[in-house]
């Protein structure tokens, strides 16, 4: 840096109008930088609002089609769809039905929105009755069988036409084994966004109310990531992109920027962070009340997000940022 200071350096100068702002501004954020969660339901109407998540409704396959097209008008060009079936057992054996409900969203929204980028969760725990993110063997969660109904699960979901797998339950080699399984498919094309540092965190709590996946004993922690690591982000993302990981992300976003501008720098490949339901009902629950600006916060969220390294949200949001930018 130069050697100078007041007065021969104001740097008002170029904050003096909203022109000259824009003008120098160094983060930008578009709407094609969101990409928006949706719960499809094979349960019940067509829209179910979630109390816990204010503006929030779980679909049916019909409603998704309705709330994508609305959104991609909107600017959006990704969606990425959470199952929640008419049965649940412990297996999770309607994850990987051709006529889930998942699938069914995502033939419907393939033919009504052909260049609609749709991603997939892919997860046991909104399918399976004790809620946890795999099959179990006793209490635990067996990984390496998991691996298996993982990969059946995104194979499924790349011949009903996803264009991105996203597997979030943090069983140890299950980019791989996805990988594996779509390329021996002859989805190669396929490509999968990793959930690969995955905080087992408290701001998961309004989604496990949407899409009823709270674990019925115990819980996540002896797979997902203990908040207070940071180098072991590091190694999960480092063996996620060794096994075919495409995009990386992490969750929760805002309470892990340094590890979203960690790994960036590290790994240089398309990342993402989730703003997951918990941050977003804080700020919807604070703008009802008048605490803050609701509008005002969801933007200046997402500038964090991106300033922090993330190259996509992920957020529940979309729609009313795309419609604020």
């Amino acid at each position: 840096m130069p050697d100078a200071s007041f007065p021969n350096v104001r740097s008002r100068r170029l904050r003096r109008t909203a022109a000259m702002r824009e003008l120098v501004r160094e983060t930008r954020l578009e709407a094609s930088d969101l990409i928006y969660p949706m719960f499809v339901d094979d349960r019940g109407p067509p829209r179910t609002p979630v109390a816990s998540m204010p503006g929030v409704d779980r679909l049916s396959v019909e409603a998704v089609v309705e709330e994508a097209r609305a959104a991609f008008d909107e600017g959006i060009r990704a969606v990425l769809l959470f199952g929640l079936p008419a049965s649940k057992d412990a297996r999770g054996s309607r994850a990987d039905h051709a006529e889930g409900v998942v699938q069914r969203a995502l033939r419907a929204l393939r033919d009504a929105l052909p260049d609609l980028v749709l991603i997939t969760d892919v997860c046991l725990c909104e399918y399976t009755d004790h809620g946890h993110c795999g099959v179990l063997d006793g209490e635990t969660v067996a990984n390496d069988a998991t691996l298996e109904r993982l990969a059946a699960q995104a194979v499924s979901h790349g011949a009903a036409g996803a264009d991105v797998v996203a597997p979030s339950d943090m069983m140890d080699g299950r980019v791989g084994a996805i990988r594996a399984a779509l390329d021996e498919a002859g989805l190669e094309d396929v490509a999968i966004l990793s959930y690969a540092a995955k905080y087992a965190s408290v701001f998961y709590g309004p989604f496990r109310d949407a899409a009823d996946s709270a674990p019925a004993f115990g819980d996540r922690r002896g797979y997902q990531m203990d908040v207070r690591n940071s180098d072991e982000a590091i190694r999960e993302v480092a063996l996620d992109v060794a096994e075919g990981a495409d995009i990386v992300m992490v969750k929760p976003a805002l309470p892990n920027l340094d590890i979203v501008r960690r790994i960036k720098d590290e790994f240089r490949m398309p990342t993402a962070a989730y703003q997951v339901s918990g941050e977003y009902a804080m700020i919807e629950a604070a703008g009802a009340r008048g605490w803050l600006d609701a509008g005002a916060a969801r933007l200046e969220a997402a500038y964090a997000i991106r300033r922090a390294g993330a190259d996509l949200i992920v957020t529940y949001a979309a729609r009313q940022l795309a419609r604020t930018l």
